[in-house]
């Protein structure tokens, strides 16, 4: 259940809609202190900081997720630490927004559950989940510290964290039991040259590539570059015509 934000429903919609979710055992998802007019908002129509205005309708716990967080301050992120709210990192929609930077590196100190997202198309041209990865490391270190946040790290963010985030116990890994989600990529390439004694970094550290296979759970949906479950030039036309009418008003 995902009203879009706290400044766009009302407090009993969005305590509604936490019976709700639990009513079902599903999950909760909302966008949550993206910008400076996020808490100022928050203090003027509720007198409470993003933190306190989600545990008092019921929106925090193992089945919450909040897109971005920039905002959060050390005791807000105290309390996701304790109730297990998740967390989804958008840098890119973050940085094309102006929005800030989420401290990312304080809540994984804090053991804070967070994932990896692209947020959406209106704030986000891309919708690369490894160049998100990218992204997400290469931002936290832009406050003096190269060591903010490594490789590795962005890469679990982008996997495990995202399974931890949903509560899924069947993605995230390659490994026995779980769902065969996996990508690969060709090594082979001039963006990879010179990057091979470390590839796992080489993935983060190089320009993001496309993936050249993909498969998900089990169902192979991309192979050799190539996109197999769409007729790809019809989409990219369609794509187009949509476009040119919703910029020409048409």
């Amino acid at each position: 259940v995902a009203p879009c934000s706290p400044f766009t429903v009302s407090q009993d919609l969005m305590r509604e809609s936490a019976t709700l979710a639990r009513s079902y055992g599903v999950s909760l998802h909302t966008h949550l202190a993206e910008n400076d007019n996020d808490i100022a908002y928050g203090l003027e129509q509720f007198g409470q900081r993003p933190g306190d205005y989600v545990e008092s309708v019921g929106w925090v716990g193992n089945d919450v997720w909040h897109a971005h967080c920039v905002k959060l301050d050390t005791s807000e992120i105290n309390l996701f630490a304790h109730t297990h709210t998740g967390v989804c990192h958008c840098p890119s929609s973050n940085m094309r927004l102006a929005s800030g930077i989420a401290p990312v590196r304080q809540m994984l100190d804090a053991h804070v559950k967070v994932g990896l997202g692209v947020d959406g198309s209106a704030s986000n041209d891309g919708a690369h989940l490894l160049n998100e990865a990218r992204q997400a490391m290469l931002l936290q270190r832009v406050g003096g510290n190269p060591a903010a946040l490594s490789a590795r790290e962005a890469l679990e963010i982008a996997t495990l964290g995202g399974a931890s985030v949903l509560k899924r116990d069947d993605i995230g890994a390659i490994k026995p039991g779980m769902s065969a989600d996996f990508i690969g990529f060709r090594l082979d390439t001039i963006g990879f040259a010179g990057a091979l004694h470390d590839p796992v970094a080489a993935l983060t550290f190089c320009a993001s590539p496309m993936v050249d296979f993909s498969i998900i759970n089990g169902r192979m949906v991309m192979k050799e570059g190539q996109l197999l479950t769409v007729d790809v030039p019809v989409l990219i036309e369609r794509h187009n015509q949509i476009s040119r009418k919703l910029i020409n008003g048409d």
